[in-house]
């Protein structure tokens, strides 16, 4: 019961921390939370990033646990990663975040075509935040 409640809440923070950026240009929606069984404490979520035309993402991090494996599903996505330079990934592409990284840009590239992303998580199964946007 405490799991399914906590999980609950890690869906309604990341769905507030993508309406923070804006409502209409960028939605997130985690798609999937399954328990790993052969990894105690640990779970896999993904998550639908989906950002209309000129949509983006505030700059974030992730939990310390987090490890993320992102594929671009439709579109293009602008993505820098800590010191990184900024990238363009085309749908079928594929990009990692590892524990403690800085996602400083995540942004649609088309200012007339829209953009989807799925992001999978492998994390602590009680983690409650996936998303921590930077200080403004």
């Amino acid at each position: 019961m405490l799991r399914r409640f906590l999980c609950g809440l890690a869906i309604a923070t990341l769905a507030m921390t993508a309406a923070s950026a804006d409502d209409e240009l960028a939605t997130v929606t985690v798609v999937f939370d399954h328990e790993l069984p052969n990894v105690p404490g640990k779970s896999m979520r993904g998550v639908l990033v989906v950002y209309q035309p000129g949509g983006s993402s505030p700059a974030h991090t992730h939990p310390e646990s987090a490890f993320i494996y992102a594929t671009v599903l439709e579109g293009a996505i602008r993505s820098k990663v800590n010191d990184d330079p900024e990238k363009v990934y085309q749908a079928g592409e594929s990009f990692v975040e590892l524990p403690g990284d800085h996602h400083g840009v995540s942004a649609n590239a088309s200012d007339t075509e829209p953009a989807r992303l799925l992001a999978v998580f492998v994390l602590d199964t009680d983690e409650t935040n996936l998303v921590t946007d930077d200080p403004e």
